[in-house]
């Protein structure tokens, strides 16, 4: 099988210049440049909400030269996602791609603009996988991860496929070991969420907590072998209300079992705030049922 390099050289070439006019450099957080995209013609861009100061000026520079202000629509730390406005006209928008024909293997570019001009590094798919959780609980609808390397200012860069598809918004602060791309699945569903409340509710209970095995006589009797020991309760929040204690062992809510703190993370999604579920709860070896109302992360 020959391999014409001068072919491929010239196709990715073609591909970043293509792709580089969506791509924006975001200057939001002193002395840190990162990468947006642009995700609509109305002047909607993604980038990651690590690169985005709590408060502060948002500035966004375009392939053109200009600098322009933004303002902040919304973010999501649980997808380290957020989402700015520019009054801009004439954005060119980068389109998902669906992912099902991505493979192990397969080449990519990550592209960022942390400067004046856009960059790329080349890599290809190390690990495609599953949808997951994030540290925060976010859901994440497909796990994708990349060798590229993404040099500072890379986060809010995009990942694209051979033919210069956009595959996924790179980020630097969900995995301590790689650079993982957040699909445009999740992208949508985020920033269609922002656009619309301007923030991602997440539920709480108002504890902190960590992973215990249970005795196997203990197990037998709350049809679990683990469960989650609360270290800290919040005074006044949802656990404390319902009157959990420290030391409590948290063995499932609404009937699903908890052996990990992304379960509970994962459980406690948008749509379970203001609802009333049953903790089934181990105190000094006695198990009970404690109704407990989930609370709104502010």
């Amino acid at each position: 099988m020959s391999l014409d390099l001068n072919a491929l050289s010239q196709s990715l070439a073609s591909i970043v210049e293509r792709v580089a006019p969506s791509i924006v450099r975001i200057e939001a957080r002193r002395r840190h440049g990162a990468t947006g995209i642009v995700w609509s013609s109305e002047g909607h861009i993604v980038t990651t909400h690590h690169s985005i100061e709590h408060e502060g000026s948002i500035s966004i520079g375009l392939s053109d030269g200009r600098t322009v202000s933004a303002e902040l629509v919304g973010r999501d730390p649980s997808t380290d996602l957020a989402l700015l406005k520019a009054d801009v006209p004439g954005l060119v928008p980068l389109p998902p791609t669906p992912l099902q024909d991505l493979k192990v293997g397969h080449l990519v570019l990550a592209l960022g603009r942390p400067g004046r001009t856009a960059r790329a590094t080349l890599g290809i798919v190390s690990a495609f996988g599953e949808g997951w959780r994030t540290f925060a609980g976010g859901r994440i609808d497909r796990y994708l991860e990349t060798d590229a390397d993404l040099p500072p200012g890379f986060s809010g860069g995009a990942l694209v496929d051979a033919q210069g598809r956009f595959l996924g918004l790179l980020t630097a602060a969900l995995s301590r070991t790689a650079a993982v791309a957040i699909p445009g699945e999740t992208i949508t569903r985020v920033t269609q969420a922002l656009r619309q409340h301007g923030g991602i509710r997440r539920g709480y209970l108002g504890v902190g907590a960590h992973p215990v095995r249970l005795p196997q006589a203990l197990g037998a009797r709350v049809g679990s072998e683990a469960g989650l020991i609360l270290l800290t309760v919040e005074p006044d929040g949802p656990a404390d209300k319902a009157g959990l204690l420290i030391g409590d062992v948290l063995v499932s809510l609404g009937g699903q079992p908890l052996h990990s703190i992304e379960e509970l993370l994962g459980y406690l999604g948008d749509e379970k705030v203001g609802t009333q579920v049953q903790a089934r709860v181990l105190r000094a070896g006695e198990v009970r049922e404690v109704p407990i109302t989930i609370g709104k992360r502010s």
